[in-house]
């Protein structure tokens, strides 16, 4: 079985290496590793080329679906080809030792699998301070009252079920909105969503491509929507 794994990038240069290595260094098995970029000048794009002509695991993307990172997540799960789809950050923010729990929790029949900050042995170091905690306010609450099975729904370190994202149409478009969504969906649908603890630590080099308050209005309508009554699907998931 293949684990894909999408990695959004921006401008990362040689520090992609690192981050490539730090990944491949923690999963086992068949993997793929989608380096997506927006702009053929990205500064990741020549190392990450480099990278992949000694190591075929590493396949270079160039997004065609739009700037961002919700499009450049798009377009690395539509090339993805295994039945498990891990989502990390090129940044060293996620701990890369827990990609193959992720991978085999979907397997496992779950069609989302989150990281999270917020349960019980998990942790969350530096970022802002405002960002923090609407972070941890809104993953607590749809945790409690709306019952998405994560407490962690922001946090887009997740693994998909193949079959999940089959069936699902993704309408991110901004941001990191598009991790809040799916836990939203499938929670509309009833399907089952599991969490494992994390430990996460904001970057130490580079920009961030975070943008919360352009963002907020996007990431709020996702919030409500996991509020709402049960929606019927048509495919039993993995049953089809």
């Amino acid at each position: 079985m293949l684990t894909s794994i999408v990695m959004p990038v921006y401008n990362e240069g040689d520090s992609i290496k690192l981050a490539l290595d730090g990944v491949l260094s923690q999963v086992v098995g068949d993997v793929e590793l989608l380096v997506v970029y927006d702009s053929p000048v990205d500064s990741t794009a020549e190392p990450a080329a480099a990278y992949a002509r000694a190591d075929p695991r590493v396949k270079p993307l160039l997004n065609t679906y739009g700037r961002g990172p919700a499009n450049a997540l798009r377009f690395g799960i539509d090339n993805a080809a295994g039945d498990a789809v891990v989502i990390t950050m090129a940044d060293g923010s996620d701990d890369a030792r827990q990609i193959n729990a992720l991978a085999s929790l979907v397997r496992s029949g779950f069609a989302v699998a989150a990281a999270s900050r917020y349960s019980r042995g998990g942790r969350q170091t530096g970022g802002p301070f405002v960002k923090r905690t609407l972070s941890r306010i809104a993953g607590l609450s749809l945790y409690w009252l709306a019952r998405v099975g994560t407490r962690d729904a922001t946090n887009s370190f997740k693994g998909y079920a193949r079959w999940y994202l089959d069936q699902i149409e993704i309408e991110s478009t901004h941001g990191f909105e598009m991790g809040l969504e799916l836990v939203a969906k499938a929670r509309r649908w009833r399907l089952p969503i599991a969490e494992i603890p994390t430990s996460w630590e904001d970057r130490s080099a580079g920009e961030s491509n975070f943008r919360l308050w352009a963002w907020m209005p996007r990431y709020l309508r996702w919030y409500v929507h996991a509020f709402g009554p049960r929606v019927r699907r048509a495919v039993q998931g993995g049953e089809g």
